[in-house]
């Protein structure tokens, strides 16, 4: 019985472990994502079968100069 740690004889799962780690946590993220975007289509969605007649018309009366850099 040695008193030392062998360095560099790891079992099969402990060098596993690390890459193991990082793929759990690449997948949590690409859910994560994928939610979001998924969420997000579906607010869209959401908001715009729910347009009243007046989000027609929401910019019509607003008062912006009339300079959109046309001409001399």
């Amino acid at each position: 019985m040695s008193i030392l740690p062998v360095f560099g004889l790891k079992s099969r799962d402990e060098s596993h472990l690390p890459l193991r780690a990082l793929g759990w946590a690449s997948v949590a993220v690409g859910v994560a994502a994928l939610g979001l975007y998924v969420g997000r289509e579906l607010r869209i969605r959401y908001k715009f079968k729910r347009r009243t007649p007046s989000d027609f018309y929401s910019h019509a009366g607003d008062e912006h100069p009339a300079d959109y850099g046309v001409g001399i």
